[in-house]
């Protein structure tokens, strides 16, 4: 049998579990996931593997309208990836107005690489719903493919990655067979960071906030991690630390407990905090970070 690979990319609204689905079908944690919208930020690869067949799949942000150049370079990424895909896997759910930023749903149809369309969350709803929502998505985009599903509650997981296998194209795989991410663990301890950020701060913190790794030494014993979290204003900076410190010492226990998970290591965490009013408008600042070439 001929073997089958190509490059998977996810994309959808904010909030409709692109990120859970995601982690759900590589079966590693490699988004982080919470409530907020804009958590993912960057174009994140996780690689799935079967004997005659590799996915290569991409996160990406969540689709929005740009408010400053941090927002318009995350929208380059799901522009990136309706342009590159082998197959595009478009996440929906049974709560969002379904032709909410239509001007996406006009490009899916014009595709011409394959469009599976996941109607998520199902959990949350009942049959009749499901079911006018699929014939909803099947008048919209004909062309598709419409899988209900539930990536919290992991079903109907096979019946995605059957109908993505099916479309793949015959190819070799792209990357070694033992490769599950293109990222490297600087990336994923920011992230992990990134996240608490998120679930410990409201309002515009986590939106101010992005996490740089000052530096990564890879012990026999341990991985030494020292962090910076970049905020615009020395308010935000006071908020972050909290008094005493209290915030920021919970955010790292946080952070450096989940590390330790992921990396199956133990961890030492150290993170500053630093205040740079420009990071969301810079393209130093935000090359620096990895959002422009």
């Amino acid at each position: 049998m001929a073997h089958r690979s190509g490059f998977v990319n996810i994309i959808g609204n904010p909030n409709v579990g692109k990120s859970t689905l995601m982690n759900a079908l590589v079966g590693e944690k490699l988004s982080i996931v919470t409530a907020k919208a804009q958590t993912t930020r960057h174009r994140i690869m996780g690689i799935v593997n079967g004997d005659d067949w590799q996915i290569v799949y991409s996160d990406t942000p969540g689709i929005l309208k740009p408010g400053y150049r941090l927002q318009q370079n995350m929208m380059n990424f799901v522009d990136e990836a309706l342009g590159d895909a082998d197959v595009v896997l478009y996440v929906t759910d049974t709560v969002e107005t379904a032709d909410k930023n239509a001007e996406y749903l006009d490009k899916l149809g014009r595709l011409e690489c394959p469009v599976v369309v996941v109607i998520n969350k199902i959990d949350l709803s009942n049959q009749a719903e499901v079911v006018r929502r699929m014939e909803w998505w099947r008048d919209r985009l004909p062309r598709a493919e419409v899988i209900p599903a539930s990536a919290k509650e992991s079903f109907n997981l096979d019946s995605i990655l059957d109908a993505v296998v099916s479309k793949l194209p015959e190819c070799p795989p792209w990357y070694d067979k033992d490769t599950f991410t293109d990222r490297n663990l600087r990336f994923f301890a920011s992230e992990i960071i990134r996240e608490k950020i998120l679930l410990n701060y409201k309002e515009e913190i986590p939106y101010s906030c992005e996490v740089g790794i000052e530096s990564f030494k890879e012990g026999a014993e341990r991985y030494e991690i020292s962090a910076v979290i970049y905020v615009m204003r020395e308010s935000q900076k006071g908020i972050i630390i909290g008094r005493g410190g209290a915030a920021l010492k919970k955010v790292g226990t946080q952070a450096r407990l989940d590390m330790e998970d992921f990396f199956q290591k133990k961890v030492y965490l150290n993170i500053y905090v630093k205040t740079d009013p420009d990071w969301r408008e810079s393209r130093k600042e935000l090359r620096k970070f990895g959002y422009e070439n």
